[in-house]
């Protein structure tokens, strides 16, 4: 389908994060939900009451969330697909306000992480597929099904553990410029190296931070984003694909389909080039991940 009709037709009028981040054993997932909201409406100058749909994922069900701010939605999605279920919601958020569903949409996430206050129970209990078809072979959680990603990659093209550390390192950089990053020192490859082993290949500061912490996005249509007093963020291009729920049945350990055809749909919508972007930025959950989303987004073989 040719969506390239959709480019522009909705904006991000705010953003904004909880009003902490780390170890917070004393705050909920939904008051991190919370905090964030309220941050992301000030940031775009909208009241609680302006907001008609409402997104989220994890934890927390979509219906929680406006019964908390003491609001009625006319639209509610809680697409859960793990850690990219957000960018998913900016695409629906949009669908929704082209069809004349909704006209201001809460994207919202909050999570105890770290600490665990008042979250649910996890999604894979023992009748998952998960634990049915994985767990009995060795599979344990996030890092041993990317570790298979990594394992796989190394043998196809000569990856190193040092090339995965500059990863690690290069995100913290980042990290030490963000005044509300959890951990801020620097770190060197040797650093990374010498950290405990997780899962092979991956040590510990190979692995993403466990953390409590939210964030929430505002999202309206082009015509309602012009009367707000903040410039704003127009959606050129989005897309989505799904190819597997296990590891195990990931079409390719190498080639990251999903990405790809996501990517493909992105730029088709946007009618943007690799050459027009100054910015990019990938889901980091294990440092293979930047890896392969560079290759498999065609911005290196």
């Amino acid at each position: 389908a040719d969506c390239r009709n959709l480019r522009g037709t909705a904006a991000i009028v705010g953003v904004a994060e909880s009003d902490e981040m780390g170890r917070l054993p004393h705050k909920s997932s939904l008051q991190l939900h919370m905090e964030a909201t309220h941050n992301a409406l000030a940031d775009a100058g909208l009241k609680k009451g302006d907001v008609d749909a409402v997104f989220t994922s994890g934890r927390n069900m979509a219906n929680d969330l406006p019964e908390y701010l003491g609001i009625r939605p006319r639209f509610v999605g809680g697409t859960q697909v793990g850690g990219c279920s957000f960018i998913l919601h900016v695409e629906h958020a949009m669908a929704a306000i082209n069809a004349g569903l909704c006209e201001v949409a809460l994207i919202t996430h909050g999570e105890s992480g770290y600490s665990r206050i008042a979250m649910p129970a996890p999604r894979w209990g023992d009748d998952s597929t998960n634990n049915q078809f994985e767990l009995p072979y060795g599979s344990s959680g996030p890092a041993t099904g990317y570790g298979f990603l990594a394992t796989r990659h190394m043998h196809e093209y000569g990856t190193t553990s040092e090339q995965l550390a500059e990863v690690a390192v290069a995100t913290r950089k980042w990290a030490a410029m963000n005044p509300k990053a959890y951990v801020r020192d620097p770190i060197t490859i040797d650093d990374v190296l010498r950290s405990r082993l997780i899962c092979w290949p991956f040590h510990l500061l190979d692995c993403c931070l466990v953390t409590d912490g939210g964030g929430a996005a505002i999202v309206t249509s082009a015509e309602r984003a012009r009367d707000l007093h903040k410039k704003p963020v127009y959606v050129l291009g989005t897309g989505e694909c799904v190819t597997h729920q296990m590891v195990s049945q990931m079409p390719s350990f190498t080639s990251w389909e999903a990405a790809r055809v996501a990517g493909e749909r992105a730029f088709r919508m946007s009618g943007l080039k690799h050459a027009d972007i100054d910015v990019a930025e990938f889901y980091d959950a294990f440092t293979i991940v930047p890896m392969l989303a560079l290759e498999e987004l065609g911005f290196c073989k």
